[in-house]
């Protein structure tokens, strides 16, 4: 299975964009996966999170080294390259079932917001991730991308399965959520 027939993400209207997976439990350990700095960062990004509803939450990307091996960007990528951080605030915080936080989207000064649930099914854990108030469709192709490659590199950490490098696994998504959502 390619990262590209892996589920898709759902444009549920312009500004909203929805992931769900199937992820190995126990629910105890996604959610450490989603708020302890250290394990987030083996998936999407790092840096120190306040556990309450309020809380800071620094996210630290470092791109270039998440999954299998490090790689360097794309060229169009390339102010990405290195660590970079960027500041949030914890809107949702109910362990070990939902987390929420702002999302920085330079084209809405109102912000984004990101909401991740989690329900346990059996020895599986669910995980629906709902990205709102983006910016339009731009916003939406733009965050689908990268949410795809991140909650694919999620399930392989919590499987023990590291394989996947970022960048390889990113270039091109954007062009296939495009042409998913727009049809163009």
């Amino acid at each position: 299975m390619t990262v590209i027939d892996k589920a898709w993400g759902e444009l549920i209207d312009n500004n909203t964009v929805r992931f769900e997976r199937q992820l190995p439990g126990p629910i105890t350990r996604v959610w450490d996966y989603l708020t302890d700095a250290k394990l987030r960062g083996l998936w999407f990004a790092g840096g120190p999170m306040e556990p309450r509803a309020g809380g800071k939450m620094d996210v630290v990307f470092d791109n270039s080294n998440l999954g299998a091996h490090p790689e360097p960007a794309p060229e169009r990528f390339r102010k990405y390259e290195g660590p970079f951080d960027s500041k949030h605030v914890v809107t949702i915080w109910e362990p070990p079932h939902r987390l929420g936080f702002t999302w920085d989207d330079d084209m809405n000064p109102e912000g984004c917001v990101v909401e991740i649930e989690l329900t346990e099914e059996g020895g599986k854990v669910r995980l629906v991730l709902t990205h709102r108030r983006l910016s339009g469709i731009d916003g939406a192709i733009n965050v689908s991308g990268g949410w795809h490659i991140h909650l694919l590199m999620l399930e392989e950490q919590l499987a023990g399965e590291v394989k996947t490098p970022f960048w390889s696994a990113f270039d091109g998504l954007e062009k296939n959520y495009r042409q998913r959502y727009t049809g163009k």
